[in-house]
């Protein structure tokens, strides 16, 4: 007579429902970039922790818009801040899509990312009873889409306490419905 175990079975189909989030979150996670780059106004910023302070200097971030092929061609800017965060910005930028490059002081590349700057929204007058008229401005940082302007680098440990937690879920799920099936077993 052959004896299986379901439960074993189970086990086995939850820890590789389990270890799915975990493979598929750990591919991307090294191909993403060192830096982060936002937009206020006409304004870009980018921040990165990835840089070592040599000779004084943390390293340089340029600016490239779409017709600048490499790192000396645009505005560049030197980055300051501690060993935790190293940041830089540029003002009165244009509209348009532009490349974040920036680059360490030991010479290697923390990362590079793409921004667009939104054309500045036009003030709509509207009327009101009295005959009086008010501005009001849209908001001026447009849609932020792709890698970059809307998302965020979350990191390993993250990902990994989601996806315990989806495992964990999972398990609980098949063994609710497994003893709701069949009461007198565990």
């Amino acid at each position: 007579m052959r004896t299986t175990h379901p439960l074993l079975r189970a086990g086995l189909t939850v820890a590789a429902a389990a270890a799915l989030p975990l493979a598929l979150s750990a591919g991307p996670a090294a191909a993403q970039s060192g830096i982060s780059v936002s937009t206020t106004g006409s304004t870009i910023s980018v921040v990165t922790g990835a840089c070592s302070q040599i000779n004084g200097s943390w390293g340089t971030a340029s600016l490239l818009t779409g017709s600048q092929a490499n790192f000396a061609q645009g505005r560049q800017v030197a980055l300051s801040g501690t060993s935790v965060s190293q940041s830089a910005a540029w003002s009165n930028v244009g509209p348009g899509t532009y490349t974040v490059i920036v680059m360490c002081s030991n010479g290697g590349t923390a990362g590079t990312q793409s921004v667009i700057v939104a054309p500045p929204s036009r003030p709509t007058i509207s009327a009101t009873a009295t005959a009086t008229a008010t501005a009001t401005a849209s908001p001026s940082r447009g849609v932020m889409g792709g890698l970059g302007g809307s998302s965020r680098d979350y990191g390993p440990l993250t990902l990994t306490a989601g996806g315990i937690l989806v495992g964990t879920g999972v398990v609980a799920t098949a063994w609710f419905l497994r003893r709701r099936s069949k009461p007198y077993r565990l």
